[in-house]
């Protein structure tokens, strides 16, 4: 039964899916671990920052997907430079893929701002311009489904693929907006030509709303784009509250047909634990997914108080 079940992953994944990491970032990933989808956001603080994150925690179904990333990034140069790096791994049936990058970001400061609650660590106020450069290595292990005399599946793939992106991010006070292509290579330089590597490309806005009113309590709706050729666009749709940099509850929609939610909880100043949760609202061979991200923010933390 098993088995079955991974096959059936792998052949809807290979036959509905482009060859390329799943860089669809999830609630927890787009909004805690954004270096992911934009290099303009390596060093956007000064303290150096580790995020490690795990979706897919739990599925009860065997090769159903499973995401892990580790990230870290960092200021240098007093703040007018960026750099980071880190690591993804999906896995889907049969199906592995493996990228490293490395990020830089040079950023134009607009001046400091003092108008915010003081328990929170404002984002700095910049003009970000970014590009990463990586490796991906994507793995498709077809002999471990036992599929005989079908040509599609008589030989392993794997393949290698260098790529490049770039990216742009406005930060201010209250707002902010980016956009980014992580990969504007394509399968260019793909070990082997026959693999066809679809390029995603994204752009999201978000807002925070807090003041007097809401001396407490900060309110951060945003939404992002991702259009990728050949599969429909995606929007999603999020809002989170955060109370006094402490604790913070989200929940947002994908029009994949999937709900978002999410608790998150500030431990120390310096640790930050984010619980999540992916429900699917249509028919698919797709499971619900629980996911977890731990981040370390070095210095002065997430919390001036």
């Amino acid at each position: 039964m098993k088995q079955l079940k991974i096959i059936i992953f792998s052949i809807l994944f290979i036959a509905i899916m482009p060859i390329t990491a799943q860089q669809t970032p999830t609630y927890s990933d787009y909004m805690y671990n954004a270096l992911l989808i934009n290099p303009a956001h390596a060093g956007l603080y000064t303290e150096t920052e580790i995020v490690m994150t795990n979706q897919g925690m739990g599925n009860s179904i065997e090769g159903s997907p499973r995401t892990f990333t580790g990230t870290f990034n960092s200021s240098i140069n007093r703040g007018k430079m960026g750099f980071g790096g880190g690591i993804l791994n999906d896995e889907i049936g049969v199906t592995q893929a493996t990228q490293v990058f490395a990020s830089y970001a040079y950023k134009i400061r607009l001046g400091h701002d003092y108008d915010q609650p003081r328990w929170f660590q404002a984002n700095p106020q910049v003009i970000s311009f970014g590009i990463t450069a990586g490796f991906l290595s994507y793995r498709e292990n077809l002999l471990e489904l036992g599929l005989q005399d079908d040509p599609n599946f008589d030989e392993n793939i794997n393949v290698n693929i260098p790529t490049i992106g770039v990216g742009f991010l406005y930060n201010r006070r209250d707002v902010y907006f980016g956009i980014s292509a992580p990969n504007v290579l394509g399968n260019t330089l793909a070990s082997d030509k026959s693999i066809n590597l679809q390029s995603p490309y994204y752009a999201y806005f978000g807002y925070r709303f807090y003041g007097n009113i809401l001396e407490d309590y900060m309110i951060k709706p945003n939404a992002l784009l991702k259009y990728e050729e050949g599969v429909p666009m995606q929007l999603d749709i999020n809002l989170l509250v955060s109370y006094r940099n402490k604790v913070e509850i989200g929940a947002g929609y994908r029009t994949t047909s999937m709900f978002n939610f999410l608790a998150g909880f500030y431990l120390l100043n310096n640790f930050r634990i984010i619980y999540s949760y992916n429900y699917r609202i249509s028919n698919s061979p797709l499971t619900n997914t629980h996911g977890l991200s731990l981040s370390y923010r070095f210095g002065k933390g997430y919390n001036n108080s």
